[in-house]
């Protein structure tokens, strides 16, 4: 088997399956994507910083990085309990940045198909205020999978997009060219959406998730004509409920009519693994979020 067979094998046994690694707080039970994880380390000595935000609990340096460490109860409000040997320290590195969670317990890792992740009802979950990205149930629990991003964002805003960043592009025309949205964070989604409209863009539809986008274009299909006339462009993250950005962008490239359309892959998990699985789905160009401008530049130069 070839390289390049044998990573397209890889990609179709992988693609919109999720890992993720099941955690609890409080006795309550959460995950985040394996991707997303480096290592889990055992408590150590951890240095408080003065004037930090209250849900930082300090800094640590584990292999000559320093690292800041994220104390997930009191960030959620939930109760903080006595510290106990069975402590963790989730160890991640997303949106180009390396941060520790605090956590109670880590309890196992779990493979589930995406279209067996619920996107969580806006309603109950607090919409773009609400950290659920996605509900798994696994055996007889339900497990929550946290937006790691938006709490990036709400400790430190310097680590998420900057939407005043698009003002340095000057003066620009009005495009009403379509884009296409496929994003299941509602604050990123907001971000986002708010940024191609600064940057003139003012034709957006928004999908909370691939197997929404999906549908979306499988209706722009049955209107006929040229397809990039209903839709130009498509910005899709890689971790979604139901479908994530990887299938989305093989059934486009599968597809007579919509093999055509740029597709950017545009999420905090740009590393060289997924990147290798974007470049096999059929990915235009991937990009790393927060990168906000240097997106808007390749919408210019995919769809002018």
């Amino acid at each position: 088997m070839t390289d390049t067979k044998r990573r397209e094998a890889e990609l179709d046994s992988s693609a919109n399956v999720l890992e993720i690694l099941e955690f609890t707080v409080a006795g309550r039970h959460f995950g985040i994507n394996v991707a997303k994880v480096v290592e889990l380390r055992s408590m150590e000595p951890v240095t408080p910083m003065p004037n930090a935000n209250p849900y930082i609990e300090g800094v640590f340096k584990p292999r000559n990085t320093i690292m800041t460490l994220i104390n997930l109860a009191a960030y959620m409000h939930l109760p903080i309990k006595e510290e106990s040997a069975r402590d963790i320290y989730i160890v991640t590195n997303f949106n180009k940045n390396q941060s520790a969670f605090h956590v109670h317990t880590v309890e196992s890792i779990h493979r589930i198909p995406w279209n067996q992740v619920e996107t969580p009802d806006i309603n109950i979950y607090g919409g773009a205020d609400g950290l659920a990205t996605g509900i798994a149930r696994v055996e007889n629990r339900l497990i929550t999978i946290i937006d790691f991003e938006k709490i990036l964002m709400d400790i430190s805003p310097t680590n998420g997009i900057n939407v005043a960043e698009i003002d340095r592009l000057g003066v620009r025309p009005k495009n009403t060219k379509p884009i296409l949205v496929a994003e299941d964070s509602q604050l990123l989604e907001k971000v986002i959406v708010e940024a191609l409209h600064r940057a003139e863009y003012a034709n957006v539809v928004v999908c909370a998730n691939g197997q929404e986008a999906w549908e979306q274009l499988e209706a722009f299909k049955q209107k006929g004509g040229d397809i990039r006339e209903h839709v130009a462009c498509v910005i899709t993250d890689i971790e979604m409920p139901q479908m994530d950005g990887h299938r989305l962008t093989q059934l486009i490239r599968a597809d007579d009519v919509l093999k055509v359309l740029p597709v950017i892959v545009f999420s905090s998990l740009i590393n060289q693994e997924m990147r290798q699985k974007g470049d096999v789905a059929g990915a235009t160009a991937q990009l790393s979020k927060p990168e906000i401008t240097e997106l808007v530049h390749l919408i210019d130069k995919y769809i002018l």
